[in-house]
């Protein structure tokens, strides 16, 4: 191929994706319950494979499975619902708080010989602005799932298809056997990966919440779904859910209890992310900092909170797309956080 050619072919790839991420940004009201809907389903997917295993019926193990997701998002909405509103209404007081405890830690700067004005730190940094960005971001999400009926249908719809695609790939193709083959093989990756991400993350918002309600920080249920929802966010989403939090106790209940929080936090993140994920994970499907920085940004702007949170999960599955193909296999080692493990696969 020559070089005028190969300078076409990347170029028509840029103005394709172009064209598809506008496209996506586009039909964002129909993308975005579409992505929770199969997500949903393809970490519900080994409990419906367990239950037929058992022999049970596929539309009874579907109709478990339902009730199982509608009782678990209905009754963690309605906790968080609550919380949030709570939250929200007693944003003004703890602002005053912070301003006032500010004010108190820049006095007791000046004393010692720092010049710093409040109002100049004010200008450059509102710390309470994140507080209400952490509600925003959460009742963005809340208003994705009030499409509830919606996404519940096409989980229902995904689970019987997922059933029926076997038989219909061995129908359809010629070399179905290779062709199953390898689409199991993609299929089972990103359900390992979704599955355990998703109970780690699990176990980590428990883990917050348990040691926020210990410490008397209000809302633990609520810092403790940003963690959960968070930890899909490899490198800084730790961090971004550990902000809001210490900062409410500190006005709270002060700078110790802020410490507190802090260190719960990060022993929590440090056991769990270091010792129990990479156990069942395996190192093999890290992402490099700045991938997971531009997949939060683009993510984010075309479909907003919910992107956001879906945004590492979703350049997993790319980047295990890319693992599959022997010629694309150079993208999946160019985004890997430990590329010397890539190769050796």
């Amino acid at each position: 191929m020559s070089e005028q050619h190969k300078g076409t072919h990347w170029l028509v790839g840029v103005a394709a994706f172009v064209i598809i991420i506008a496209g996506l940004k586009a039909a964002s009201q129909i993308v975005v319950p579409l992505m929770l809907s199969i997500f949903i389903a393809i970490v519900c997917a080994p409990v419906m494979a367990s239950l037929r295993r058992r022999h049970v019926p596929t539309w009874l193990s579907i109709l478990l499975v339902v009730a199982f997701i509608m009782i678990g998002i209905g009754s963690l909405g309605v906790l968080v619902g609550a919380s949030l509103d709570s939250f929200s209404s007693q944003i003004p007081t703890y602002r005053a708080r912070l301003a006032t405890e500010m004010s108190n830690a820049i006095a007791m700067l000046n004393q010692l010989g720092l010049q710093i004005s409040y109002d100049q730190v004010k200008s450059y940094v509102d710390p309470s602005v994140l507080m209400q960005m952490v509600a925003n971001a959460l009742r963005g999400l809340g208003s994705a799932l009030t499409n509830m009926i919606l996404v519940v249908m096409i989980v229902v719809f995904i689970l019987f298809e997922a059933v029926e695609l076997p038989r219909k790939l061995s129908l359809a193709l010629n070399d179905a056997s290779q062709s199953l083959q390898g689409f199991q093989s993609f299929i089972q990756s990103v359900n390992r990966y979704l599955v355990i991400k998703t109970s780690v993350s699990a176990l980590t918002g428990v883990c917050i919440t348990v040691w926020l309600w210990l410490l008397g920080v209000d809302f633990p249920v609520l810092w403790g779904v940003c963690a959960f929802l968070l930890n899909f966010v490899p490198n800084i989403g730790s961090f971004i859910a550990a902000v809001p939090a210490i900062m409410l106790a500190f006005v709270q209940l002060g700078a110790l209890s802020a410490g507190l929080t802090g260190i719960g936090f990060f022993v929590v993140n440090l056991i769990i992310g270091n010792v129990i994920e990479p156990r069942y994970m395996g190192r093999g499907l890290g992402l490099s900092t700045l991938v997971v920085f531009l997949s939060l940004i683009l993510w984010g702007w075309v479909f907003g909170p919910v992107g956001m949170l879906l945004s590492i999960p979703l350049t997993i599955i790319v980047k295990i797309a890319l693992e599959a193909n022997p010629r694309t296999q150079w993208l999946a080692i160019m985004i890997d956080s430990h590329p010397e493990a890539e190769k050796e696969k």
